[in-house]
């Protein structure tokens, strides 16, 4: 049946700024080409007139420059009213946008907020508490254990303190004087020989020595 009457024409989707900023743009775009090609008609008039003496062929070329300076200014004046169409709609056209990004915002912050709720409701604070607590408790036990595994044993409590620190004095004087080397200083070694020993100095007992004094080995 739709093929012999026809269906119900499907309705245009409803324009939108993005396609009307669009529209717009291009029909901005056509108008600044014609303003050029005026400008370039403009100039080829300027240069005539220029170049021609004052008359009737003078008059004629600045008639017809002035009508094109008149269809120049209409164009600029329809482009400047476009431009302003487009700034318009663009202005309209982030606020709305703005509007549709708050609101998914706001959308998103209350599924947010639900979820923390639900995920709230699943914690005990009263067990966190009580956790915390024996956390503490644990770690205090703790540091006692430490300290009753280190304690010293055997050590008696009645000592002066002054007995000590004398005694510790004592063994830095101890100590000082193993250290001491000034006694090195005092013994003296032998002169080595000099010059070359003598026939006497050579035989001691019928046994040669050498010039260190030294029974020489037989070869």
């Amino acid at each position: 049946m739709n093929r012999l009457f026809g269906g119900a024409k499907k309705k245009a989707p409803p324009p939108n700024l993005t396609d009307a900023i669009g529209g717009v743009d291009s029909r901005a775009e056509s108008i600044e080409k014609k303003i050029g090609k005026l400008e370039l008609e403009l100039k080829k008039y300027r240069d005539q007139m220029k170049k021609m003496r004052d008359g009737p062929s003078k008059n004629l070329v600045k008639q017809r420059a002035l009508k094109v300076l008149k269809q120049k200014r209409m164009y600029e004046g329809q482009l400047e009213g476009l431009r302003n169409q487009s700034f318009n709609m663009e202005q309209a056209n982030f606020a709305t946008q703005q509007l549709k990004d708050t609101k998914t915002t706001v959308d998103a912050m209350k599924t947010g907020m639900k979820e923390m709720k639900k995920e709230y409701k699943k914690i005990d604070i009263g067990k966190i508490e009580d956790l915390q607590d024996d956390m503490e408790d644990m770690l205090e036990l703790a540091g006692e254990v430490q300290e009753t595994l280190g304690r010293a044993y055997g050590l008696p409590d009645d000592v002066d303190e002054d007995d000590l620190e004398a005694e510790l004095d004592a063994l830095g004087d101890e100590f000082l004087a193993e250290e001491d080397s000034s006694y090195l200083d005092a013994v003296e070694a032998p002169d080595p020989p000099s010059g070359i020993p003598t026939e006497r100095e050579k035989n001691k007992d019928g046994v040669k020595l050498d010039e260190f004094g030294l029974p020489e080995l037989p070869s």
